[in-house]
């Protein structure tokens, strides 16, 4: 038995991804679908992500669309990966957890981070500017948010119906964010595959420096990133096409576009410079036939040590993303019962 595989948790952060020749409407109804075939297939949780001023990305306003996934769901832990404190008034987000909680009692997982815009357009649009992105600030908001669930507060108002609850925090981070999950004590949701080793630093200080919190007694890993399971590593591969297409274009033009098919990617023509991001978004992920994922899944979970994998893969075929998760939870399902 690959008995890392059977002991760790598996579950889905969708983006909300846009598809040529489809709607945002469209993309949103995709990932209250997904997310019931998540819960149908025995993922863990289901989260969705924050993204403005984005024209490839329809998920702007994550406490909304979760609040959609988990009136769609039933079981299903539901979330955000992640809502970007930056962006936003810890009050508000506290209150906003709160509500969702006192729908979903048991269900709600709140992921944070501290991304603040694409581009400088977005973040003047937010009132925000980099430097808001810095290290000190997310710290005492994250504190501060932490605080009105606890109840405290630095205005001595209450943050109803927050206070009292109860909601899982997650720190989503690289680089300076696990310092901040582990002084926290809080778990970390850490990525991408395709830089493993810095990944595998940015762990390892995280469990050397976790502080035991109220929100977690010890430190947990969720390793995030793409996972493609095909028949054959060649489909495998045409599913990472259109993700790695965009996000190439976006490198170069500075806006991430909808995700066009596999087939047109292959025949478009790039510059140098489009190519070289293109290749490097190909590479890096789990993706192949259902023997080499699982092989590539016991190497991930035995570097890593982690509880968890989040599954962030996009694509323009749904039909075959939702075969992807099919498989990959068939992979989970055997090696349990092995």
């Amino acid at each position: 038995m690959s008995s890392v595989i059977a002991s760790a948790r598996f579950s889905v952060l969708d983006r909300s991804r846009i598809r040529e020749g489809h709607t945002a409407a469209e993309a949103l109804r995709d990932t209250v679908a997904l997310a019931r075939e998540a819960e149908r297939l025995g993922y863990h949780r289901f989260w969705v992500s924050e993204h403005h001023g984005v024209p490839g990305v329809a998920g702007s306003a994550p406490t909304v669309l979760a609040a959609a996934v988990a009136g769609a769901t039933r079981t299903i832990r539901v979330g955000t990966g992640g809502v970007m404190l930056p962006n936003h008034r810890p009050l508000v987000v506290a209150e906003q957890f709160g509500v969702l909680e006192s729908l979903f009692p048991g269900r709600i997982d709140m992921g944070l981070g501290r991304s603040v815009g694409f581009t400088d357009g977005v973040r003047r649009a937010l009132g925000r500017d980099k430097d808001d992105a810095g290290a000190d600030d997310f710290a005492a908001q994250l504190a501060e948010l932490l605080g009105w669930f606890r109840g405290g507060s630095p205005t001595r108002v209450h943050a109803y119906p927050a206070e009292g609850l109860s909601v899982p925090p997650f720190v989503l981070a690289m680089g300076e964010g696990a310092t901040i999950a582990a002084r926290a004590g809080l778990p970390l949701v850490i990525g991408d595959l395709r830089d493993r080793e810095r990944m595998r630093r940015g762990i390892d200080h995280y469990r050397t420096h976790f502080r035991p919190s109220p929100w977690a007694s010890q430190p947990y890993v969720v390793v995030s990133g793409t996972v493609v399971v095909a028949a054959d590593p060649e489909q495998a591969r045409r599913l990472l096409l259109p993700e790695a297409w965009s996000m190439a274009y976006s490198r170069t033009h500075g806006t991430f576009p909808p995700l066009p098919p596999a087939g047109q990617v292959e025949t478009r023509t790039m510059t140098a410079k489009e190519r070289g991001f293109y290749e490097s978004g190909l590479s890096g992920h789990v993706a192949g036939s259902e023997e080499q994922v699982t092989d590539e899944l016991e190497t991930l979970l035995k570097e890593t040590g982690a509880q968890e994998i989040l599954v962030t893969t996009s694509t323009h075929d749904r039909a075959a993303l939702l075969d992807s998760y099919r498989r990959l939870a068939a992979i989970v399902d055997r090696e349990r019962k092995r």
